[in-house]
């Protein structure tokens, strides 16, 4: 058959038999007589070969060229648009949505081929295509403003072939996939986050917001962009929406779903069901990211402190208790402006459980986290099942809920007493906080730097002191003070 022929029946290829001759046989004249056919045949196979995928999801910005199989499932307006130059004629541009068995993906058309397509503006041509075709596909892959799009080359419909593809008219966050577009989905918000703004590359402002929202088979993390971002301040936790026309995206290895200028998050009158699968709260280990939920036995106030880099950081500390334990989570940045009281039931997911201070575990509820109240507390309903325990929690949070005057005149020893709590000291023989001081009586104090400047404020777990000092300590140094306590501040004579 010839070496030609031999190379091409190993390849696995749409191109017919004579275009592949016809590209060899132009292989070898462009290399001057230092190829071969048989090596030039090869050289063209690669090239075929690099141009194939798998299926839409294989299919990446910085691709030189990419061939696939696809069934349209949406076709967009065909627009026109003016071209730099006064010689340049309009343009003409249509979108389409394409989808195989592992994703969706927009691809464009241009001028002439986008008329062919759908037809001219004024009617004299009729479009050629239309949703439920499948069509082979070779186009140059780029990072588009919804994700990754495919500016098509050449387009040709084949009656022949089968795509097998599942369009929803509403999707489940476990229907989502890299590269969907147009996704309406309906969920029950988890999570609101604040609207941040942020310079893009030519200088404008830009604008973006992010709420969580789940529904009966999962959860996703969902971030709106400049108009639509002020909408989280319209929204709240609990409530039920509906995501219209967003697209999936990816980041840190976990699908997003974005909503830009075409989509919208409308309310819902219909009540959409959640239920976390979260980890037993004692079981949870260091180096873990996991969802838990509990009773809150610990309610701190909101803490400020200074970064390294000069800007303003904060961070709230409750306790969450499960029928298997409890664990300390730190909230940071805007999860610590949530409202958790006393005895809520909240979730927290994503939270990385690392060392706590006095060689506790600690979960840390960061940017990816979300925190819901699952079922407020105020009725009593959702208090931890130890009574004994939650009622010396709950007296040590509502001491730390008075700021620090709540330590004046021994005010978080009488609230313990109240619950009946007897004296306890830690290792060194310090007070734990349980004993009242007399003011400007002589104590000591070990914790953890949680604000420096003036005052400083340790943490050691339980309760919380101002020092007035002039050493310089840094965030998350762990030391011990010892001086007089006057209005719960302590003037320190010694630290080490």
């Amino acid at each position: 058959m010839g070496v030609i022929a031999d190379v091409y029946d190993d390849l696995d290829t749409d191109v017919p038999l004579e275009e592949f001759r016809a590209a060899v046989e132009d292989k070898v004249e462009q290399m001057g007589g230092l190829a071969d056919e048989e090596t030039a045949a090869m050289l063209i196979a690669h090239e075929l070969k690099d141009e194939e995928v798998n299926g839409i999801a294989d299919i990446e910005p910085g691709m030189d060229e990419v061939k696939f199989l696809g069934k349209i499932v949406s076709i967009g307006e065909l627009r026109e648009f003016e071209r730099d130059g006064e010689d340049q004629e309009d343009g003409y541009v249509v979108n389409m949505e394409v989808a195989d068995s592992t994703g969706r993906i927009r691809i464009s058309m241009w001028d002439q081929q986008a008329i062919s397509a759908v037809g001219d503006p004024e009617g004299e041509q009729y479009g050629q295509l239309d949703v439920g075709d499948v069509l082979r596909i070779a186009g140059r892959p780029k990072d588009g403003y919804n994700g990754v799009e495919v500016s098509v080359d050449k387009a040709e419909p084949d009656d022949e072939a089968e795509v097998d593809v599942e369009v929803l008219d509403v999707y489940r966050v476990e229907d989502l996939t890299l590269g969907l577009s147009d996704v309406n989905l309906k969920g029950k918000i988890l999570d609101v986050g604040t609207v941040r703004t942020f310079d893009r590359d030519d200088g404008s402002e830009g604008r973006v917001s992010n709420i969580a929202v789940g529904d009966p088979t999962g959860r996703i993390r969902v971030t709106m962009w400049d108009e639509k971002a002020d909408r989280v301040e319209e929204l709240s936790s609990g409530e039920s929406v509906e995501i219209v026309d967003g697209y999936v995206k990816e980041r840190d290895g976990s699908l997003e779903l974005h909503v830009g200028s075409r989509g919208a998050v409308e309310p819902l009158d219909e009540e959409i069901e959640y239920v976390p699968e979260t980890t037993d709260i004692g079981g949870v280990e260091i180096g873990q990211t996991v969802d838990i939920a509990g009773a809150v036995i610990e309610a701190d106030e909101k803490r400020t402190f200074d970064r390294d880099d000069g800007s303003q950081g904060q961070v709230r500390n409750i306790r969450l208790k499960d029928e298997s334990g409890d664990i300390r989570v730190a909230l940071w940045g805007d999860k610590a402006d949530k409202d958790i009281e006393l005895a809520d039931q909240v979730l927290v997911t994503d939270a990385e459980i690392q060392d706590g201070w006095q060689d506790d575990l600690e979960a840390s509820g960061g940017w990816q986290s979300t925190v819901s109240v699952l079922e407020s507390g105020s009725g009593g309903e959702s208090a931890a099942k130890t009574p004994t325990q939650t009622t010396e929690r709950e007296a040590e949070a509502a001491a730390a809920a008075g700021g620090l005057s709540a330590f004046e005149d021994g005010g978080a020893a009488g609230a313990s007493a109240s619950a009946g709590d007897s004296e306890s000291t830690d290792d060194d023989g310090s007070a734990d906080g349980s004993e009242s001081t007399e003011s400007g009586a002589v104590v000591e104090f070990t914790g953890t730097v949680v604000q420096t400047g003036n005052p400083v404020v340790l943490d050691n777990g339980s309760e919380t002191r101002s020092v007035e000092t002039g050493d310089t300590l840094r965030l998350g140094e762990e030391v011990t003070v010892r001086g007089s306590e006057t209005d719960g501040t302590i003037d320190a004579d010694e630290l080490f």
